[in-house]
């Protein structure tokens, strides 16, 4: 590889820890053929909780033991209330409904610097925007990335093992409630007004295109939510296999107010119309 791909961070992809390559994960030939997306030694480092999981006779209860197996399993009870005064407690503040909540807000803060961390490690997609485009390496924007990426509000009390216990969770919840449906698919839609600087194939008028979206992404199952988000609504099939939230998974109110779903990103045919 060359210089000029080298500082390209389009042209990016790192190992990963689901068995696939990153470049197929990040193709729209991966969304017309998905297959099921496991995090090595996830669910083998958490036998107990999935065992607990197949005994719930609904999804509600299987909501409940998560979340009671996550506050035991990481101390999350030390995560309520006021911020733990000693610097010994303070590493139990991150938590995954805290960075979640931290999306919500601010996808382009410390949280999202976090969860695009997570997604880059996990499954080696990289990032192509955080508050700027990541172009270029080295860059003030990636400076700016990198050390968000670190903070220690929310990396730390292994935040990446619990972001993959939600993913698995997400897809058991998946695969036995059907809570999404029975395909293998969904439509979803996402308002953008930076759709231009997306597309690699085609044209926003042309109606069908191919854009290129972050590692990690916000969907809405509503065109109508989404339509308050950017001039374009792009809609969307998105493998059910490349969901890590969707509204309702979870005991917690955060990104539940426009149904919004977080997925794994890279190139999607989308049909674009006007907001």
């Amino acid at each position: 590889m060359g210089d000029e791909h080298e500082a390209d961070p389009a042209r990016w992809y790192s190992t990963n820890l689901v068995g696939l390559p990153a470049p197929l994960l990040a193709s729209t030939a991966f969304n017309a053929h998905p297959q099921a997306l496991h995090i090595a030694g996830a669910r083998e480092s958490h036998t107990g909780l999935f065992a607990l999981l197949g005994h719930c006779a609904d999804a509600d209860e299987a909501r409940d033991v998560f979340a009671h197996y996550m506050s035991l399993a990481f101390g999350l009870d030390h995560a309520g209330g006021q911020p733990p005064a000693t610097a010994e407690s303070r590493r139990w503040r991150a938590s995954y409904l805290r960075l979640l909540q931290g999306w919500g807000m601010d996808a382009n803060g410390p949280a999202g610097a976090v969860l695009k961390g997570w997604v880059e490690s996990r499954f080696g997609l990289v990032p192509g925007f955080h508050g700027a485009a990541l172009a270029r390496y080295p860059s003030p924007a990636w400076v700016g990335y990198l050390e968000q990426k670190a903070t220690s509000r929310y990396h730390g009390n292994n935040i990446h093992q619990q972001l993959d216990l939600v993913f698995e969770f997400c897809q058991w919840m998946l695969d036995r409630f059907g809570i999404l449906g029975s395909g293998r698919w969904v439509t979803l839609w996402r308002g953008s007004s930076r759709c231009e600087e997306q597309v690699v194939a085609g044209t926003l008028r042309q109606r069908r295109c191919v854009v290129r979206l972050n590692n990690v992404v916000s969907f809405s199952r509503s065109r109508e939510h989404a339509g308050c988000f950017g001039d374009w609504v792009l809609q969307a099939r998105v493998p059910l296999a490349k969901l890590l939230l969707v509204p309702g998974l979870l005991d917690t109110r955060a990104l539940q107010g426009e149904a919004e779903v977080l997925a794994l990103g890279g190139d999607y045919e989308v049909e674009a119309s006007y907001a």
